[in-house]
This record gives C-alpha cells, structure tokens and sequence, in this order.
C-alpha cells in the first residue's frame, strides 16, 4: 500500500518500539504470566443449546487426583456474584427499556446455548483438572432450540425468556426523540417518490478468532480483602468496573492488569462468565487460579458479531437525486446480552446514516432478537460496516433500476464541501470530508478508465471480471471521557500512563512520540505505561476506533496543564514574573532573555518541594467521521464459482495522520477481516440442534496470504475540527469499506448475483453463475 506524504508534524518516520520484543517472543501474554505456580482451571461446558440442567454431581471428580476443587453454580451464589451481563442502558419503542436477563457465572438450572460454562474444575496441573472434569456428571432435558433470527421472531418459536415476549429484547424505533414520525416521513417520502430501490442484505455471524485466545489469572489477598484479575482486556478501568460489579466489590477491592494481548478487535472489551467463577475459586483455594481457553472453546465462548439482517429503501427523484433512505433491522443478539451487543446493533448501526450522501431524510429502526447462539458483541466495525453495506448494495440497486451509472449516481448525491459542517437527519454534524474528491483519487487510483479493457482480457480466457465501488463514512471515537497522566519520576524521564490497552495499534511508539513532541522532550525520555488499574487513569479502552482520538487529546490537554504548573515553578527558579515565562523546546524561558530552565530540572524542583508537576486529567472530545472509497476488482470462474479478488484500491480520509506505518497496517488488517466476511467466514449454526456446526478451522473458513490482493491505498486527509491533533479513525475502515467493494463487484461480473448473500462461497456464485 502506497500512501502519500501528510504535512502533519507528527507524520516523522519513527522506528516501532514494540516490534522487536515481539519478533524476539519476548512479549508478556496471558499464558506467559504465571507468577509462581498457579493453579489451573478447566471448564466443563454445555453441549445443549436449550436444555434443563435435571442432575449435576461434582463429587467423583472433587476426589479425582490432583483436583483442588469444583466450582459450581451453588458456590458462586453462595460468594454473591451477581449478572455478568452489564449492558449499556438502551430505550426502546414507548420507553420499554431493554430487557436484560440474568447471565450467570456457572449455569445451575438451565443452559441457553452451547459452550455455556456449568462447572469450573481446579486441579495442580491442566492434565489433573481435565481429567477431573471428565467425571463431572450432568443429566440435560432437551428443549427446543432457535438459532436464526428470523425463525426466532416467527409464531410459534421456541422463547427464551418469558419476559421478553416473541424473543425480542428491545424494539428500538431510531435514533432521535421523534423516531416514529421520522419513520412515518420516510414512508410518506417513499410512496410518493417516483423511484424506490430495496434490498434486503444480511450480514452473517462472524467468529473473531482472535491469534490469542482468552485467558486470565485470578488471585485474592487475604489480608487486604482485594482480588487481581490479569486478563485479555481492552481498557482495564472498564474490566474492572464490569468486574466489580459482577462480583458485587468496591472499585478499591479489585485491580486488573492487561499486558501483551494476541488480538482482541472489540471481542476482549467486556466481563466474561469465566472471570468471576476464577476470582471465587482463587478466594476459596487461597492460592492463584489460572485459566487459557483453547481454540475449541473459543469458538463457542467468545463473543460472536454482525448477524444481522437490513431492509433497506431509497427513494429518488426523476433526476436520480437521492430523497429518503429507510433501513428497518433485525439483529441477533444470542441468548444473553454483552455491554456492547445490543447498543452497535443500534445506535452504532444508525448513527452511520446517511453515510456521505446528501438525504434529507432517513429513519432507522432495530429489533434485537434472543436466540440460542453465544452472545455477540463489538468486533472491528462494530454495526458501521453493516450500515454502510446495506447503503452501497441499496445505490448499486438504484443505479439498475433507473439506469443510470453507478459512478455517476454517487457523485450526483455527495455532501459538497461548502455543505460541511453537514446536520445529518439521525443527530450527528460532519466537521469535515471532502467526498468528490476522495472519489475520483480512487477512481484514478484503481485505473478506472481501464476497467473496460481488463474485463475483456478476462472474457477472452473465459472469466468474468467485476468491479465494483464502496463510497463510506463511519463515526469514530465513542465514548468521549479518556485520561492521561504524565509523571515526573525520580531519576529524571518522563512517564505517560494510560487506562487503554494496545493489541497492535503501536500505542508505545506514537504516545511517547505524542507526548515528547508536546513536551519538546526527545522521545527516547518518554515511557509508556498501560494495563494497570492502579495507575488511576480513566478510559474507556481501546475500542470504537478511538484511541488516538480520545487519548491523543487527553495527552495535549494534559501537557498543556503540566506546562502551566511548571510555568509557576519556573517563575520562582528564574525569579521573575509568572506572567514573563514562557515555554520552548522543552524549556522555560524569561521571554526576550537568554534566561532558561529545563523542563525536567523545573519536574524535579518541584517534587523536592512537595509540588510535582505530576498531572492526571480527563478530557472530554467530540466524534470524528473518518471516510473514504475503496475499490475492488474481481475475477470469476464461472465453471467452479470460485471468486478472485485481483485488485483493490483504497482511499482514506483519516485526518491527521502521526504515523503512517500504522495507518496502513489499520487498512491492510480490516480489508483482510472484510474479505473473509465477504467470501468465506460463517459461523454455521444446525437449526435443529443449536450445534455450531462451523465450530473450527476445518470448519470455519479464514483468509489467507494468497487469498489477499496486493493494496494500492492513498490518503485524502481533511483534519478533522473537532480535537487539537485534527486526527479521525482508521481501525475500522478497511472493514467497513471492503463488504460493499467486493459484493459489488462480484454482482458487476455475474448479474445474476445482484442480491447474493454473504459469503460468496464458490457454491453460492456458481449457482448465480448457472441462471445466467
């Protein structure tokens, strides 16, 4: 991928600080930090996805060799813990709220899909509790089971929870107080439009299959009172106000510590039913408990994603302008709610609209549906990429139906800049973008004027070539509240601790580069520090492509106040005026003098007098709308169906960018996970049994290297205007844009795949294929 240079201050080339220890396997994962010899734990699971639980004996295996202990759903009650499920508060239709049951640690009555964790078995070695929990005894009553959603809201279905009638946990009518008579505009709108295009268009549960599977360490302090989770997380102050909760703990009585983390793409966000049922046992036992899933459970205990199907309209006018957009959704949450599932089904799903187009009008509506399927929850893109999948079929299909190009339509309906700040009809304002542009860059860049040629070279050996193009606009940077602190420690440096945790974001590399450049500091003095509750810093964790936005800002603004505390301690070192003082390349200085002190001579001066410069704030900073156009090209067989992604072009508009080399790898990543979403990757679930059929790799088709196109990408940065770096999102767009590019596409070669479901498996293109 090829990106042109950014005039940012931030964009220097700088070398990766977290490569090398990784290259070298001297990273910290959770397998890797065992202090002392923990004992390990071993789960038994359901193997029912609906059943009554009618027996359960533990003691043949309390007896087993080796086995310290058996954890069931009676011990954690009898230790108070309480529903893991901590949802973000939602409203629904006529102000019902949404229904949250309770989502135990260790099923004891019934168990609601397969995987879900029954008994907890500890023994001194791995081989000593798995052997134990063989002899765990559970006796099941079969129910019915449902995993589609849609079978889930039909008469008749199986219901999981009594009190939410028809399996639907919320019946979210939109994103503004007057939901329903926006809704009502949009249909009047459509019955009257001289055009409609409708899609319907599902996006498939996804497994996240993260390089690291989950894991933590549990350990109580006896003297203290307090626990200390080491766990996969994304942001640790948010584990451990989830955790605190669950286990009924003041926040004091808990610290949770997050090193090195193997992927985690929004999956490692939330409390997890295992965590709780470890802290009990680590508490009961005295001694630390420790737990790694391995592949197998991970696939029926990681939070799932996307399962979700769109009904979606556009209305235009005679001259193709677009008029109102309605999309009408249901979305699968599984059979107990995540912090995050329900919430990215709808509020993330329709704070996406009207994406980067010109629409007056557009209404958004979800039900989110219980089914008997592993609970879903964030994974990259998190509700924007089935917005914006949703939107570019449905303008693909619009260009069909009134027969105008493609390329052509799109342009028709941009945002123009002189319309920016743009007041979307959901409640969001656009700051910044500059669409057209970012367009014909993409066009240009994917030879666009070639296309014609190309597919005809593909004829001529009996392929059929596609093109197709994905424009798109995501928020980013959810949740505005982040910390930072910057501390002066003895022996001189400069430490920035921070509450988000980094899986590959590069945090170390451009925070310290961040914070030196603010500091006017060379980056090597500057220590980055994550992963620690104790460190007392506010976040609400790496996720929702927030970051650099959310933390970027914290570091400014707390700079800016180490600063003007250091300006009053210079005051007195240089004894002049506070009012004189003035700060430069990491010194203060009497403005107009040669008269200076060095920042780090100011730390230390005030920390030997009781006054360091040490600062810990929380800042508060708007949503970025990062955007872009990508384009894919592909070439199919039809004879086998089998689909070939031969070119892909990406243009992004991610603001101001610090480091390029990431930025990249953020394209290269999501365009990676897109594609899989978009040819291969289904989490198959038997709609009789409840069993996940797709339950591992030789099931559960993943990308590979060979199945990846080489990327031409480009930037088209406007900075954004709503925090001091001018920075946007970048985590999230490869994946958001490559759905569409790639399902347009393969529609462009066959026709007859114009309303094609995900995944275009070689089976399903080549049944399109045959009608032709």
């Amino acid at each position: 991928m090829t990106t042109v240079p950014n005039d940012h201050a931030h964009a220097t080339p700088f070398r990766r600080v977290e490569d090398e220890p990784l290259l070298r396997g001297r990273g910290r994962f959770i397998d890797d930090a065992r202090d002392g010899a923990p004992a390990v734990g071993w789960f038994v699971r359901a193997p029912h996805a609906a059943a009554r639980i009618t027996r359960l004996a533990v003691s043949a295996a309390r007896r087993a060799p080796g086995v310290l202990a058996v954890l069931t759903s009676a011990e954690l009650a009898a230790a108070g813990v309480g529903n893991v499920a901590r949802p973000l508060p939602l409203t629904g239709r006529g102000g019902a709220p949404l229904w949250v049951p309770h989502r135990p640690s260790l099923a004891g009555e019934r168990v609601l899909h397969v995987g879900q964790p029954i008994a907890l078995v500890i023994g001194e070695s791995l081989a000593a509790a798995q052997d134990a929990a063989d002899l765990v005894e559970v006796d099941y009553a079969p129910l019915p089971a449902v995993t589609d959603i849609r079978a889930a809201l039909a008469p008749g279905a199986p219901q999981l929870w009594p009190e939410a009638p028809g399996n639907i946990a919320i019946d979210w009518p939109g994103p503004v107080p007057d939901a329903d008579a926006r809704m009502a505009e949009v249909e009047a709108t459509l019955a009257r439009a001289p055009h409609v295009a409708r899609v319907t268009v599902t996006n498939q549960r996804i497994v996240v299959s993260s390089m690291e599977p989950r894991g933590a360490t549990a350990r109580f302090d006896a003297a203290t009172g307090a626990y200390t989770l080491r766990v996969s997380s994304q942001g640790v102050p948010l584990m451990r106000e989830q955790m605190a909760g669950v286990m009924g703990l003041p926040l004091e009585k808990l610290r949770v510590v997050t090193d090195d983390i193997g992927g985690a793409f929004g999956m490692k966000t939330s409390a997890y039913p295992e965590y709780p049922a470890l802290m009990v046992a680590a508490k009961l036992l005295g001694r630390p408990v420790h737990w790694m899933s391995t592949r197998s459970e991970a696939f029926v205990s990681d939070n799932q994603a996307r399962d979700t199907v769109v009904e979606a309209a556009l209305a235009l006018d005679r001259d193709g302008r677009f008029l109102a957009v309605k999309m009408v959704a249901i979305a699968g949450v599984g059979a107990f709610l995540t912090s995050h599932g329900a919430y990215i089904a709808t509020a993330n799903f329709a704070r996406c609209l009207p994406t980067l187009y010109d629409i007056k009008q557009a209404a958004a509506a979800v039900r989110c549906v219980y089914t008997n399927t592993v609970p879903t929850g964030p994974y990259r893109g998190a509700g924007r990429p089935e917005a914006n999948y949703a939107m570019e079929r449905l303008i693909d299909q619009a260009a069909r139906l009134i027969g105008i190009d493609r390329i052509a339509l799109r342009r028709r309906n941009l945002i123009a800049p002189t319309q920016i700040p743009y007041a979307t009809p959901v409640g969001t304002e656009y700051d910044s973008g500059d669409f057209e542009a970012v367009l014909d860059k993409a066009l240009g860049l994917a030879d666009y004027a070639g296309f014609a040629a190309r597919r005809a070279r593909s004829a001529q050996a009996g392929r059929r070539r596609g093109l197709g193009v994905s424009c798109f606009l995501e928020h980013a940077g959810g949740m505005p509240k982040e910390g930072a602190a910057v501390l002066f420690p003895e022996g001189g440096g400069v430490v920035l601790n921070l509450g988000i945790v980094q899986s590959g974001q590069g945090h170390r590399t451009v925070y310290a580069r961040l914070t030196a450049e603010q500091l006017g500091l060379p980056a090597e003095l500057v220590t980055v520090r994550q992963g620690d509750s104790d460190f007392g810093v506010a976040s609400f964790g790496s996720v929702a492509s927030r970051g650099t936005i959310r933390v970027g800002s914290a570091i400014v603004r707390t700079v800016e106040a180490v600063i003007e505390k250091g300006r009053q301690r210079a005051a007195m070192l240089l004894e002049a005026a506070e009012a004189d003082i003035g700060f430069r390349a990491g010194a203060f200085e009497v403005v107009g003098t040669d008269r200076r002190v060095a920042l780090l001579e100011v730390a230390a001066a005030g920390r030997a007098a009781g006054a360091p410069l040490d600062t810990n704030l929380v800042t508060e900073t708007p949503q970025t709308f990062p955007n872009g156009c990508h384009i894919a090209e592909v070439e199919v067989d039809p004879e086998t169906g089998a689909v070939a992604v031969m070119r892909y072009s990406a243009v992004d508009d991610c603001g101001a960018v610090l480091d390029h080399t990431i930025v990249e790898a953020q394209v290269h990543g999501g365009v990676a996970q897109g594609l899989g979403q978009a040819l291969m990757e289904h989490a198959v679930y038997d709609p009789d049994s409840g069993q996940l059929v797709a339950g591992s790799f030789m099931d559960y088709a993943m990308p590979r290297a060979d199945d990846m196109p080489a990327i031409a990408g480009d930037l088209h940065n406007t900075p954004a205007t709503t925090n001091p770096l001018g920075v946007k999102g970048v985590g999230e767009a490869g994946t958001t844009a490559s759905l569409a590019a790639i399902m347009n596409a393969i529609a462009d070669a066959v026709p007859e795949a114009a309303a094609l479901d995900m995944p275009a498996t070689p089976f399903r293109v080549w049944q399109a294929c045959r009608k032709a």
